[in-house]
């Protein structure tokens, strides 16, 4: 067999091995940012230009995210933070307006303990979403409920729900999941609040 025959036969085949690697290669490295991001990729790629886009984008994200200096609370923080917590719900039923208000405070101040940048809220979302994408949702419906909160809009009900998803970031970000939910309508460790 001649060179060029065994070149015409083993170029083709190193081509096409090239092109399974690279498919290979960025269906493993998307399934890597959908597992890590959850919800937020598909939010992302669906408020994007492309999915390309929102892939660099998710990607900047997790570079940003390293460069950040996250830490765990220490024990006494996460009491002092959960007794907060509870406080603010056992007022909710005389001030349910003022508790979100207190409630969204009390979150964005873990945020910073625990070392994220709390200098815009949509800045806050990209942040949180590299380790805390599955309860973004949450911080987002509560976050919007403060807005018309503050604009005497919001209904008690929805109050209500703002407490509670504001307690599923809050929750997260502690690294407690037991923390006493209160007065919300939901159970305290194991009991019904009823």
């Amino acid at each position: 067999m001649s060179t060029g025959t065994l070149i015409a036969i083993i170029v083709p085949i190193v081509v096409v091995l090239l092109l399974i690697a690279v498919g290979v290669w960025l269906v493993t490295r998307r399934r890597r940012l959908q597992e890590r991001f959850g919800p937020e990729y598909d939010r992302t790629v669906e408020s994007g230009d492309s999915r390309r886009a929102a892939e660099r984008e998710l990607r900047s994200r997790e570079q940003r995210h390293r460069d950040l200096e996250i830490r765990e609370l220490p024990a006494e923080a996460k009491d002092r933070y959960s007794a907060e917590w509870n406080g603010v719900q056992e007022r909710f039923v005389d001030e349910p307006s003022r508790c979100v208000d207190d409630a969204d405070r009390l979150v964005t101040r873990l945020m910073s303990d625990r070392g994220y940048p709390t200098e815009g809220y949509e800045q806050q979302l990209r942040d949180l979403s590299v380790e805390h994408g599955s309860t973004l949702e949450h911080y987002r419906a509560a976050h919007d409920v403060g807005m018309r909160n503050r604009e005497g809009r919001a209904t008690t009900e929805e109050l209500r729900g703002a407490m509670v998803h504001y307690r599923a970031l809050f929750q997260e970000l502690l690294g407690d999941p037991h923390t006493s939910p209160g007065p919300t309508g939901d159970t305290r460790r194991g009991h019904d609040a009823a």
